[in-house]
């Protein structure tokens, strides 16, 4: 029986390795391909590379990780060159401090165009939910790699995320939730269901890891806690769901538990589980490969896979018992998705989709959660 896991975990390990070889080489970090960037995607390339490092002991996955880092800031801490603006976002040695923009493949909305909230989704700018995973993906990189520079860096860009995307006087403070590539102005002034959640779990992990001698982001954890409402948190989004989770394993593996947090890793279990009761009622799992995006389902698998740190969150023992158990009723969900993209067949539709790199790098960071 161990003799079969040790070869089933191999083979996944080597299918991950196959598909970041694919995207690496299909994207232009390892060939000569033109840089096709977009920083979600790659924030979770570098950590696959990472943790494809740390299952194997080869020094390339690291090599290509740290490749990938300088691609990013080289391209996506750069304005476009199709807008008349050219130029980094930062400053020399600080390819951050000015942001990074998504990577999407049509320039932003100029001031004097009309708003139309399908072309925006295709439009470039700034998002605060990417950048708090690429601040993530540096950090981790700092750690796996040596090279200090990195952690800076991305306190750097927390500090002016921060600044750009946060505003309102005390007691009513709000996100906007893209900004221009300048981080000049709002384009989207919605504030993102869990983006203030998001900057304080990231801001949170920054805080644990900086040099004593760097500036505190004290005050944006504070500020980020104090624009949480635990009861807007729960979502039917796989996506969403997976980020919970996520959320909640990144708390509870932090060394120190964030000062006056307004949220419990308990608060969190129990927003995912409330959205997952509603998503696994629902069809949406007995969909065709073709109608389905897999990016957002396999969210949902990582979330999953990484609740499995969590043994028994902090608050009242009945309460996380309920919450714990639901939790366990609905994990087999992660191997039932990753099954299912995994199939020879649905590979050929990810392949075939406008998604393919984010669909093959997520699927990836799947099969190496599930590890």
């Amino acid at each position: 029986m161990q003799e079969h896991a040790t070869s089933d975990s191999s083979h996944r390990l080597e299918i991950a390795a196959s598909l970041m070889e694919g995207f690496a080489d299909r994207t232009g970090v390892t060939s000569s391909a033109p840089p096709q960037r977009y920083l979600w995607t790659d924030a979770y390339a570098v950590e696959n590379d990472l943790a494809l490092a740390g299952h194997t002991g080869n020094r390339r996955f690291l090599d290509r990780a740290l490749a990938l880092v300088d691609q990013v800031h080289q391209v996506l801490g750069h304005h476009r060159g199709d807008d008349g603006r050219e130029g980094p976002l930062g400053s020399p040695g600080h390819p951050t401090r000015g942001g990074l923009r998504i990577g999407k493949k049509l320039p932003e909305r100029r001031v004097d165009e009309p708003f139309d909230p399908d072309l925006e989704w295709e439009r470039d700018g700034q998002y605060f939910h990417y950048a708090t995973r690429w601040m993530r993906a540096l950090a981790r990189a700092a750690r796996a790699t040596g090279r200090t520079e990195l952690l800076p860096w991305a306190c750097e860009l927390a500090e002016v995320q921060h600044r750009a995307f946060t505003y309102g006087p005390a007691g009513r403070r709000a996100m906007v939730w893209k900004t221009s590539i300048d981080l000049s102005r709002p384009l989207v002034r919605s504030m993102g269901q869990h983006d203030a959640l998001d900057g304080f779990v990231t801001f949170s992990m920054l805080e644990q890891d900086r040099a004593p001698t760097a500036p505190s982001l004290g005050i944006a954890i504070a500020d980020f806690g104090s624009m949480i409402d635990l009861r807007m948190l729960s979502s039917d989004d796989p996506l969403a769901i997976g980020a919970l989770l996520g959320d909640a394993a990144e708390l509870v593996a932090m060394p120190l538990r964030p000062v006056r947090s307004p949220v419990t890793v308990l608060d969190l279990l129990e927003a995912a589980v409330d959205g997952l009761a509603t998503y696994a009622a629902s069809d949406a799992l007995l969909a065709p490969a073709g109608q389905r995006l897999a990016f957002r389902e396999l969210g949902l698998a990582i979330g999953l896979y990484r609740s499995r740190a969590i043994r028994r969150p902090a608050g009242p023992a009945e309460r996380a018992r309920r919450v714990m158990d639901a939790l366990g009723r609905h994990r087999p969900l992660a191997g039932a998705i990753e099954r299912f993209w995994l199939s020879p067949a649905r590979r050929t539709t990810i392949a075939a989709s406008a998604h393919r790199d984010i669909d093959e790098v997520m699927l990836a960071t799947s099969i190496l959660a599930g590890l």
